[in-house]
């Protein structure tokens, strides 16, 4: 089996979401994103819960809500909240190691780099979201998504069939580049745009 550095990809994916929410006008945190029925301030918690809940095995700390319920609501600081969020995240998983073969997750025991490649591709497609639903010129970049694209053949197929969290594959655009494949594996339009 092919492995890649879900180390750096978690790295790279944690400062795309940071920078997408630094981007945020004050506006906008209520748009509609590409994901169906979830504003800007939702798809923020979503993916910060998301980070948490990862870890949960490892750190021995849930998130203090459920993921796929987020609250529509910022406290004063969401870059603050977010960035302790994805430290404590990113410290759970330093402490097991990008050696470790058995990692306990909640899809079950899986090596680290995989591990950490699912926290990556979480961040990655929402910090996209994010950036779409927000008018920024922040795209998620084909090398990125070329590594994410691995992991995400693992266990995207697994989660959408046995939790029923990721909308169905789509079509990927003729000549679409790697980046656009991956959203539309993850079930999101890469021409997605707010409604006007």
């Amino acid at each position: 089996m092919t492995s890649v550095d879900g180390f750096k990809l978690l790295a790279e994916a944690h400062s795309y979401l940071r920078t997408a929410v630094l981007g945020v006008p004050e506006d906008a945190w209520g748009n509609p994103t590409p994901c169906a029925e979830w504003t800007v301030r939702q798809v923020l918690n979503h993916a910060r819960l998301d980070q948490q809940a990862l870890v949960l095995q490892i750190a021995e700390l849930g998130p203090p809500a459920d993921p796929f319920e987020p609250a529509d609501a910022l406290d004063a600081d969401p870059v603050g909240q977010l960035d302790e969020m994805l430290a404590a995240a990113t410290a759970a998983w330093v402490s097991v190691g990008p050696d470790a073969e058995n990692v306990p997750t909640p899809f079950g025991p899986i090596p680290a780099w995989q591990g950490t490649g699912t926290a990556a591709l979480d961040a990655a497609v929402h910090a996209w979201d994010i950036a779409k639903a927000t008018g920024q010129e922040l795209p998620l970049t084909d090398d990125l998504a070329e590594g994410l694209q691995v992991i995400a053949d693992l266990i995207v197929d697994f989660i959408r069939d046995n939790f029923h969290k990721f909308g169905p594959a789509l079509p990927a655009p003729e000549g679409a580049t790697a980046a656009q494949k991956l959203l539309a594996f993850t079930g999101r339009d890469p021409e997605w745009a707010p409604a006007v």
